[in-house]
């Protein structure tokens, strides 16, 4: 199951995306951490070093070989080269799951506390006012693109603030999307923001109360975000020793923020998969990004890299 953690700057997502990685870890379910965040702090949310964090190789640095690995033996792709962030899966294409190791894991993934993650890299001083950010987390969709899961196994995405997201087509990406929220108006504006631009896209959304200290807050949430609320977690020491890098087993979260967990997770393996919307987004946003940019950088049209028909499934993966 693919899930995502989004919401305002500072509300808590990376943090609630590592006590949600963790809490599955602890519980021996397969798992992977994919860091797609501007700021890249899920490796230390899940108990990194500063030194650690910065030794795990960007996805970026290896595309050349994502690229060249899940292009396999597809007819319809030309080229490795003629790949872009969107192309989507096909007959011959190789797919990965959770359960073996390739060279892309062997090259890009790094284990945090027992908990494989992926990091699209940090923005850096090289591409002020020459890059986009977004185009560090076109691996990411790649990698989702061809990654083939199923109940039982969690990739985490902790993705970028605020309403940045939808600057790609990443967020379709996803069985079921977390936006985490404070008890404040402009986080509860991103809320709506997020739900707007989500709507006509089949996006799963669940907002996720944090740092709730008391009834008002609650009724407030409440009061704001109606239906979507699913759960909520109160301030925790146990998250504060973190921040001060006292990193506690997850079983000594506090009870009513450990049963919040249980209900995040609740929610994810009560979600059916649906592959077939999954591969239309792809196809949808693959067409877009064809047209706006990627014909005229590849010199022809990468439409014909779309394999009518195809569908993802849990019953091939090709090596």
């Amino acid at each position: 199951m693919k899930i995502a953690f989004v919401g305002k700057g500072g509300s808590g997502k990376t943090t609630l995306a590592g006590l949600f990685l963790r809490h599955l870890h602890a519980d021996g379910a397969p798992v992977l951490a994919i860091d797609a965040d501007i700021n890249q702090h899920l490796a230390g949310a899940l108990g990194a070093t500063e030194h650690e964090a910065a030794a795990i190789p960007p996805l970026g640095e290896h595309l050349p070989l994502i690229k060249d690995y899940l292009r396999g033996d597809n007819p319809l792709i030309a080229s490795a080269d003629e790949m872009i962030k969107t192309t989507p899966a096909g007959r011959g294409s190789r797919l990965l799951d959770l359960g073996t190791r390739t060279p892309i894991h062997d090259q890009c993934v790094r284990e945090v506390g027992g908990i494989p993650l992926a990091v699209t890299g940090p923005f850096t001083q090289e591409d002020l006012g020459v890059a986009c950010y977004h185009s560090k987390v076109g691996a990411a969709e790649l990698l989702l693109n061809h990654l083939v899961d199923g109940p039982g196994e969690y990739v985490v995405v902790d993705m970028t603030a605020g309403a940045d997201s939808f600057a790609s087509g990443l967020f379709t990406r996803f069985d079921v999307t977390f936006l985490v929220c404070e008890p404040t108006v402009r986080s509860v504006g991103v809320y709506r923001q997020y739900r707007d631009h989500a709507r006509d896209f089949g996006v799963r959304l669940a907002v996720v109360g944090n740092k709730i200290s008391d009834d008002t807050d609650l009724e407030f949430l409440r009061d704001q975000v109606g239906g979507d609320l699913l759960t909520t977690l109160g301030r925790s020491a146990h998250v504060r020793a973190a921040e001060r890098g006292e990193l506690r087993p997850i079983s000594g979260l506090e009870p009513e923020n450990l049963l919040a967990l249980h209900e995040l997770r609740a929610l994810v393996d009560r979600t059916t998969q649906d592959w077939d919307r999954f591969q239309r987004d792809a196809v949808r946003f693959h067409l877009r990004n064809a047209q706006a940019w990627g014909n005229a950088r590849a010199g022809r049209d990468l439409a014909e890299q779309i394999d009518p028909g195809f569908t993802l499934t849990r019953k091939t993966v090709s090596r």
